[in-house]
């Protein structure tokens, strides 16, 4: 899949392309649902398949003090699409600049200009151009004038419309079950593994700490079952901790993972620090608890770890995640 990253990226003598636009935020199962009539309609017009997205949101530009945090980052977002078998992304920078081009400009300058448009497949509440002034009608009318055909899209979803929105209120409850039903995938975060107060390995259950800086959403407080993917790309079962664990005074919110059956050091030279890892969120097990000492808290983790075992048990190779290499258990 080809990335273009502005404009001038695109090749100047690019074949004729089916083209659709958005965040795609968390690639949901609507979004994979568009792309996939994307590739589609791209295939009986024989053209290319080309998704346009933005970075950063839109939203961070216009109202940066409530912006959404993204559901994953640009790298993940372009790796699930390419999943898809399109053809090419077009991520634009976005801007107050773009912002203000009008419907009109904006289609006449990249989807006819630059992309050579003969069909555009959108959602039925598309929204683009100058104060989010264009809609489904107004491509209609354009692709009259410029001569490209509209595919749009219905409502996709079933008891609710997937959302991006949707995704960050489950999370916001800790409902990671449901995110993963709308993302198609469990939800995930990834960063840097790095050195915490090594309160979890003075326990008996070393943990592996995010950094600050790590992509995703976090879930709300509390213990999930999950996986950790290190950077061989191996998948470990986890117990995962969300919060400032409310046990210890002074200890920031943050996310670390027990892995499980993880080998012993430094026999097994398992060491994460310094590398980049996935966790990814099964089922919530439980909310943030402050318990009256140590010993009570080490009791409940046992408890945890043997309820993240079960559950992960029983989880198939077909729930897994598609890009990871192998399980350890």
């Amino acid at each position: 899949m080809h990335i273009w990253k502005s404009l001038e990226d695109v090749p100047a003598e690019l074949a004729p392309s089916v083209l659709t636009l958005g965040n795609f935020d968390g690639v949901h199962k609507g979004h994979q649902q568009v792309l996939a009539q994307l590739k589609s309609v791209a295939h009986s017009h024989d053209a290319l398949a080309i998704a346009i997205t933005f970075d950063p949101h839109p939203a961070v530009i216009h109202r940066p003090e409530s912006a959404p945090q993204s559901i994953m980052s640009l790298a993940d977002r372009l790796a699930t699409m390419e999943k898809s078998g399109i053809d090419a992304v077009l991520v634009l920078p976005y801007s107050l600049e773009l912002a203000e081009l009008t419907p009109e400009e904006f289609v006449q300058t990249v989807f006819v200009d630059a992309l050579h448009a003969c069909a555009v497949v959108v959602g039925h509440d598309t929204r683009f151009g100058r104060g989010n002034s264009g809609d489904v009608q107004t491509i209609r009318e354009l692709g009259a004038q410029l001569g490209f055909d509209v595919v749009v899209v219905d409502e996709l979803g079933l008891d609710r419309r997937w959302s991006s929105t949707w995704v960050r209120e489950a999370l916001a409850a800790g409902d990671v079950a449901t995110a993963a039903e709308v993302l198609g995938r469990w939800h995930h975060m990834r960063g840097e593994v790095v050195h915490g107060a090594a309160r979890g390995r003075e326990l008996g259950f070393p943990t592996a700490n995010l950094a600050a800086n790590a992509s995703g959403v976090i879930p709300a407080d509390g213990i999930y079952a999950g996986w950790l993917v290190d950077g061989a790309g191996t998948r470990w079962p986890a117990a995962i901790s969300v919060g400032s664990n409310p046990t210890f005074e002074g200890v920031s919110r943050q996310v670390e993972a027990f892995v499980m059956g993880r080998p012993e050091e430094p026999i097994g030279a398992f060491d994460l620090y310094g590398q980049e890892v996935t966790v990814q969120f099964v089922q919530r097990l439980r909310g943030m608890v402050e318990y009256t000492g140590p010993e009570a808290l080490v009791k409940q983790m046992c408890m945890d770890v043997d309820q993240a075992t079960e559950i992960l048990n029983h989880v198939t190779a077909h729930d897994a995640a598609p890009d990871q290499q192998s399980v350890q258990s």
